[in-house]
Order: structure tokens, then C-alpha cells, then sequence
């Protein structure tokens, strides 16, 4: 039986891509029995007469999957933050990269509108850049109006599934269009080809762009911790992993603990401040959270 992958669900139909031919197919009723939904970016073993009629007979096992938006097996998430209009908000930063690390997603820091930044507010980008590098993250600092950084995003991207994530009014049609101009993606409004136009469908898509797929779609639409319990929060933090085994105590929450490592290494200056003060609130959150039933 051939194999494939979704890259575009819409309607109930599938439409799967196997040896570059597209094949539209319908999911078996096995499927509902044993609630299972195919996605978007599922490796999938289907059979069709022909490209037109086909149908999904298995959802191989997924490496991870996230639920807004609906799509299995990304790679990397893109996190387009811009370095002014809107000014650049290391606390929405964090909340991204702790989602995205928690689903097991590689993140990469992509800083945009560097084009419109004074000295001040430039030196200010280049030192978040420098720390959260030291952090153990890709930043690449990107201008869709000169180009900066447009060929160095390119090849991250190559053979992999990208989904690029962040607030509205950031660039993220921009640099999309920077990467794929015959896209023609409108910017300022919020984009129908991306998901969110005029028509009230909102399907996900797996869009070439370069030798990858980019998941054509509006991002995280909920940024709350909900699967995310106290002690996964540590795992979130690359930094804070690196001191925690130094920790007098196994399960150091790096709150009154004596002998923390990871505060030892706040107060050296190791980790920034904000990114301690972060992981305080989102701890808080995730305490203060309703419990489940």
C-alpha cells in the first residue's frame, strides 16, 4: 500500500502527497470507531484508483501534535517577533518558547522590522539576542524591507515542517513573502491565505517554501499551560537544566529551596533576570490553575 503525508485537510477530504503526486482521500469510518482524527503533517498508508478517489487506512504514530493549530509531526516552530511595532516582549517570548518546547519543537528566534530600530533600540535587540543564544537558542534578526537575515532563515527550513508563530502585526506574512514572493500574502490585515481572511474557513495547510513545508496557519491561538505541570516547567528552560543537577534537591522547583543552583546562577548573572522572574509567573500560573476532573 503507498504512503504519504496530509498536507492539506479540508471539508473531510485528505489530500495527501506521495512521489509528488496529490491525491485526495477520504477518511475510512475506523477512524470515528476508534476516535482518531487524521491531521495535517500525518504520515498516512492510504489506496486510491486514481488521485481524485482514495482513502486513509492508518495514521502512523506521531512524534507530537498540537491541538490550535490542528497539526502532527512539526519540526520546528519559527517564533516571528518583531523589535519594535509592536516593541519586543521578552515575557510573550518565553511563553512561546515554553510551549514549544514542552510539545518537543524546535524553536527558532526569528526578531523582524530590525530595519526600523534606532541605536538605542538596536543595542537593546542585540543584547536579548546574545542572551537568549547563551540560553541555547537560534535568534536570527531579520528585516523583510532590506532582506537582513532573509538568506540565513532560508536554509532552516530545508526538509523540515516549519510552523511560524507570534503576535499579529509582527511580520510574519512579510517574511514569508521575503522567503516565497509569489505567494503575495497581504500584510497588515491578517492574511485569507493564511487561514484568517474574510472566508470563515479556517483550515490548516503544509505549503512549500524553499526544500521544506511551512503549515500555512494563523500559529498558537491558545498560549495557556494547559497540559503543563509543575515539575515540566524546569525542562522548558534549556539554561535552568544546565545548573539544576547541581540542585541540593531532586525536583528543585528554584524557588526556597537552599542550594539551588539555578538562583545561585541568577545571582552570578548566568541567567537573566527576567527569564527567572518568567519561570516565577508561569510556575504561579500553572499552581493557580483549576484542576481537571
Amino acid at each position: 500500500m503507498p504512503e504519504g503525508k496530509i498536507i492539506k485537510a479540508l471539508s473531510g477530504f485528505y489530500y495527501v502527497i506521495s512521489d509528488n503526486e496529490t491525491v485526495q482521500c477520504r477518511g475510512r469510518g475506523v477512524f470515528r470507531k476508534n476516535n482518531v482524527t487524521p491531521l495535517v503533517g500525518d504520515e498516512v498508508v492510504f489506496q486510491a484508483e486514481n488521485n481524485k478517489e482514495g482513502y486513509i487506512l492508518e495514521v502512523k504514530e506521531r512524534k507530537n501534535e498540537l491541538v490550535r493549530p490542528p497539526i502532527a509531526n512539526v519540526d520546528q516552530a519559527i517564533l516571528v517577533f518583531s523589535a519594535v511595532e509592536p516593541s519586543f516582549s521578552t515575557s510573550l517570548l518565553d511563553r512561546f518558547l515554553v510551549l514549544v518546547e514542552f510539545n518537543h519543537i524546535k524553536p527558532i528566534i526569528c526578531i523582524t522590522k530590525m530595519d526600523l530600530t534606532n541605536d538605542e533600540q538596536n543595542e537593546e535587540i542585540q543584547t536579548y539576542a546574545n542572551e537568549y543564544r547563551n540560553a541555547g537558542y537560534q535568534v536570527l534578526l531579520t528585516s523583510s524591507e532590506t532582506e537582513e537575515g532573509i538568506k540565513e532563515l532560508s536554509p532552516f527550513l530545508d526538509g523540515e515542517i516549519s510552523v511560524f508563530a507570534g503576535q499579529s502585526g509582527v511580520g510574519k506574512s512579510s517574511l514569508l513573502n521575503a522567503l516565497r514572493p509569489d505567494l503575495e500574502l497581504k500584510t497588515n490585515d491578517i492574511s485569507s491565505h493564511l487561514g484568517r481572511g474574510k472566508h470563515t474557513t479556517r483550515h490548516v495547510e503544509l505549503i512549500s517554501v524553499g526544500n521544506g513545508l511551512v503549515a500555512d496557519t494563523p500559529g498558537f491561538s491558545s498560549l495557556e499551560f494547559t497540559d503543563i505541570e509543575l515539575e515540566d516547567l524546569n525542562f522548558c528552560f534549556p539554561e535552568f537544566q544546565q545548573h539544576s543537577e547541581d540542585c541540593k534537591f531532586r525536583g528543585c522547583l528554584h524557588l526556597a529551596e537552599p542550594k539551588c543552583a539555578v538562583k545561585i546562577a541568577v545571582d552570578n548573572h548566568e541567567i537573566p533576570l527576567y527569564r527567572y522572574e518568567h519561570y516565577k509567573t508561569f510556575l504561579q500560573e500553572i499552581k493557580d490553575r483549576k484542576p481537571r476532573y
